[in-house]
């Protein structure tokens, strides 16, 4: 008999405040570009994804992530996107700290060290999904810049169903 899996994911996760604005932009780009709009709740910006993983893993997840230190950092999400060939409207940031990209790195490393999946070297841009299946709509909606200070990143289960997928906190470091 297999073991159980669970497809699980390294992010940052917004405040409920923070998701809210998020939310606000995500209904002003959806009225131009139609599309499903990600629900508030499962709002955030991906560091890590490692797909299916053993639940006999998870606890080897969370060693790993307990081996690192990283400072606390701001974000500024100040731009809309448009991935024409993923049909995806996204929130992210013209620019963004490099204790950001050393976090992204750090996990990556550790995850590897431990022989886990989502270590992969691939380009790292941070952003927030906002729309899926999305048409390009003529022009995205202007915004002000929100600041987002980022305290902790967590380790996040997705548990799909008909309604789409939900998202289940698993565990959690905090940035010093």
């Amino acid at each position: 008999m297999a073991e159980a899996s669970r497809r699980v994911f390294l992010a940052v996760w917004p405040t409920p405040t923070l998701a809210g604005r998020l939310d606000e932009i995500s209904a002003e780009a959806w009225a131009l570009c139609g599309g499903r709009r990600m629900r508030r709740d499962t709002l955030h910006i991906t560091l890590a994804f490692l797909g299916e993983v053993a639940e006999s893993h998870l606890s080897r997840i969370g060693m790993a992530m307990e081996t690192l230190a990283a400072a606390r950092f701001s974000l500024s999400i100040d731009t809309l996107g448009y991935w024409k060939h993923k049909r995806i409207v996204w929130a992210g940031c013209r620019s963004w700290p490099a204790a950001l990209d050393r976090l992204v790195s750090d996990i990556r490393g550790a995850l590897v060290a431990a022989g886990l999946p989502g270590g992969e070297d691939s380009a790292f841009f941070p952003h927030v999904t906002l729309l899926r299946k999305a048409g390009a709509g003529e022009a995205l909606p202007a915004f002000e810049a929100i600041d987002w200070p980022v305290a902790e990143w967590v380790l996040v289960e997705s548990c799909r169903s008909d309604n789409g997928a939900a998202y289940r906190r698993l565990a959690g470091w905090p940035l010093t």
